[in-house]
């Protein structure tokens, strides 16, 4: 497990002491949890789970219909 050193200004400090303060995590597994969840290749499972959720939206199908019709392209 590799070991880090930060430096941290005041207003900085206070505010990752205010953050862990909320939770019941050390510092280093919270800054580690927020390296984690800023460097992930996927969305987070509550984004997820908001897929399909909205019936209102239109499809994009619908949405292109009340477009019209596309300009005559040039050859090249």
């Amino acid at each position: 497990m590799g070991k880090i050193t930060i430096y941290l200004d005041d207003e900085t400090e206070k505010k990752l002491q205010m953050a862990i303060s909320r939770t019941s995590r050390s510092k280093s597994k919270w800054i580690r949890n927020l390296i984690r969840e800023k460097t992930a290749a996927t969305w987070p499972e509550s984004i997820v789970k908001l897929s399909g959720t909205w019936n209102d939206i239109p499809t994009a199908e619908a949405i292109r219909k009340e477009m019209g019709v596309d300009a005559e392209r040039e050859p090249i």
